[in-house]
């Protein structure tokens, strides 16, 4: 399929896009589905408590087991008494199991992703930026004119070199390449922005 490639200078033109990337079906149970395990992994349950045998001090029993007309206890350590283990506690990041995504369902969700951008006309080509851009203001000019906000921008090596420092103090943007955004980025953002070279990136690595 061709989609529209917007230029600087104002003027319009189409590049030829792979149909399975830009124009997939959209599966919101896998979209959902990533959403879900991405998120899992991102959490990062440090939180611990001692268990009891993890507590130091004796083990020594604290009084007999008869004649004294109080319960049964054995040492101090047990989670019934103060400065003891805590049962049922949080264990550490370690005792959690990290959720696996497969590298199928990340490349259909990207795709899924993408094409619902093309829908609903909030996924913009630009060409790639030949010049280097050093004020923030100058940026924010060429921003406005094509209306960019609240945007992932996804851009080529050589584009990032050019204008990173003058977009990366622009709020509600986050600029990036195709070797590191996520399904997570492409739904907190509207508008998903790339240069001709990024999108050739990335049907190179997700075709």
């Amino acid at each position: 399929m061709k989609i529209e490639k917007l230029h600087l200078d104002g003027k319009k033109s189409s590049i030829e896009v792979l149909d399975k990337i830009f124009s997939a079906k959209v599966n919101n149970k896998l979209v959902s589905s990533v959403l879900y395990k991405t998120n899992a992994n991102y959490k990062g349950r440090y939180a611990k408590t001692k268990q009891q045998n993890e507590v130091s001090g004796p083990t020594s029993k604290i009084y007999a087991q008869k004649g004294t007309g109080n319960a049964r206890h054995a040492s101090k350590k047990a989670p019934i008494f103060v400065g003891g283990g805590v049962a049922h506690g949080p264990k550490g990041r370690l005792s959690y199991k990290k959720r696996k995504l497969n590298k199928s369902e990340k490349k259909n969700s990207i795709a899924s992703l993408m094409s619902e951008k093309i829908q609903d006309k909030n996924l913009l080509v630009l060409n790639d930026f030949s010049s280097e851009i050093k004020k923030t203001k100058e940026m924010h000019t060429i921003l406005k004119k094509f209306e960019i906000s609240n945007s992932l921008i996804i851009l080529d090596k050589s584009s990032k070199e050019k204008v990173e420092k003058s977009i990366r103090n622009i709020p509600n943007l986050k600029v990036t390449d195709v070797n590191h955004f996520s399904a997570f980025d492409l739904i907190k953002f509207k508008k998903i922005v790339f240069t001709e070279s990024s999108v050739k990136e990335l049907e190179k690595r997700y075709s």
